[in-house]
């Protein structure tokens, strides 16, 4: 069970008592992502997730920054997305009050020193250049971009290298300011540690941080009603190919059974997609599916690498497979994607950062949380008629979109097989 305390600052503390695990992790989670950004400062939000990193006031380096915590064996990273970006630490309790100090500091007091500036941008430059030259993180941008075209949720997070060259270190403290205050911010502690010492520690650290209103997000707007094919033409071995459709959103009441239509699909070595493209036809050595969800929109993407002579067979089974998830799966099939569902999710709750993660997005992102005992209880009532009304709502063929990246000029073949 966990506790819930909000600080007069409006600052949600969430914590989860773990007395067998031997860490203790935090996790700083704040209402800051591509969602938030004008187009022409896309990049912002993971621009500014880097700085702090550079040097704060308690630890004026870099180097100071990481030393405090790998120094007594800690892991600490940071993450940016549409909707969020989240700073964590995981430490053995030991060190909790340090790691706790460091991740706070990162927060409150980064230095923001317009040289470090500099040389970040540098890197981050890097980033998306490596990006570009990786297919397979490549073709996750261009279905995005298909899925929701001209904006924020069809960008790349990390923007552009002609945004992120316009972004200035004022643009940055300005963001920081409105985005980085307590009401839009959760802090989620999780593992061998109790809420009072939670309280103590983070409420000492955060006294004179004041709320105010933050910006608000980029609600998406409906794409083009039929199939629509992007190709990135380029020399590879392989063809990556991506078929994606529009989903479901993080509050949807249809969300637990779309995630186990997603589990039957493509989900494990076990799912139709792997048996079918892999074990039967040799297609492929990696197919797999995976659903994402945000607060008004989500979506379901099948990857595949394929030989690029295949791609079009590939393409074929797949769009036959999402066909077949109309019709009311076998019960066995489907009890053995609630148990595969069920066991990954406990697995998960035994990683300190895990629980943290659980907690402090839910919060972030809902305003309230499912415990694992309910989502559990939720997963046990799906039946077969409920994965199929949801394949029916979601797997239409005028919403499907493809995204490929490799030696493929024309989409024309492509998209006639984009049909049931």
């Amino acid at each position: 069970m966990f506790q819930r305390t909000v600080l007069d600052n409006q600052l949600r503390i969430l914590t989860d008592t773990m007395p067998h695990t031997p860490s203790v992790s935090m996790m700083i989670c704040v209402g800051a992502g591509s969602r938030y950004e004008p187009k022409d400062l896309a990049g912002l939000s993971h621009f500014l997730e880097h700085l702090p990193f550079k040097g704060t006031k308690s630890w004026p380096t870099a180097r100071a920054v990481s030393e405090a915590i790998e120094g007594v064996g800690g892991l600490m990273n940071a993450s940016t997305d549409r909707e969020m970006t989240i700073f964590w630490v995981k430490v053995a309790r030991l060190h909790y009050r340090q790691a706790f100090s460091v991740l706070l500091d990162l927060l409150l007091n980064p230095l923001l020193d317009p040289a470090e500036m500099e040389k970040e941008r540098e890197v981050i430059q890097e980033e998306l250049r490596m990006t570009n030259d990786y297919p397979t993180q490549l073709v996750d941008l261009l279905i995005d971009d298909t899925l929701w075209p001209d904006q924020a949720m069809g960008r790349d997070v990390g923007g552009t290298p002609d945004t992120v060259n316009q972004i200035t270190v004022d643009d940055v403290r300005k963001y920081m300011e409105r985005q980085y205050n307590p009401a839009n911010t959760v802090v989620a502690v999780a593992g061998n540690i109790t809420e009072e010492e939670v309280i103590e520690l983070v409420g000492n650290a955060t006294r004179d941080w004041k709320p105010q209103e933050a910006l608000a997000w980029e609600p998406v707007t409906v794409g083009l009603n039929e199939p629509l094919v992007r190709i990135d033409n380029r020399r590879t071995d392989q063809s990556h190919v991506c078929l994606g459709l529009p989903g479901l959103s993080l509050s949807d009441p249809d969300r637990y059974s779309f995630s186990l239509l997603n589990g039957l699909l493509g989900d494990g070595m076990s799912s139709r997609l792997f048996l079918n493209l892999r074990e039967r036809q040799g297609l492929a050595y990696d197919v797999s599916s995976s659903i994402n969800n945000f607060r008004d929109c989500g979506s379901l993407v099948v990857y595949c690498g394929v030989e690029p002579k295949k791609t079009r067979e590939a393409v074929q089974s797949i769009v036959s497979e999402l066909h077949g998830m109309h019709q009311e799966v076998p019960y066995p099939e489907l009890n053995k994607a609630k148990e595969y569902a069920k066991g990954r999710l406990l697995l998960r709750m035994e990683d300190s950062r895990s629980v943290a993660a659980w907690l402090g997005t839910q919060e972030l992102l809902l305003g309230e949380i499912d415990t694992v005992d309910e989502v559990i209880q939720q997963i046990d009532e799906i039946t077969t008629a409920d994965v199929a009304r949801v394949a029916q709502r979601v797997l239409e063929e005028d919403k499907m979109r493809l995204a490929i990246v490799g030696p493929h000029r024309s989409d024309k073949l492509l998209r006639k097989l984009l049909r049931f």
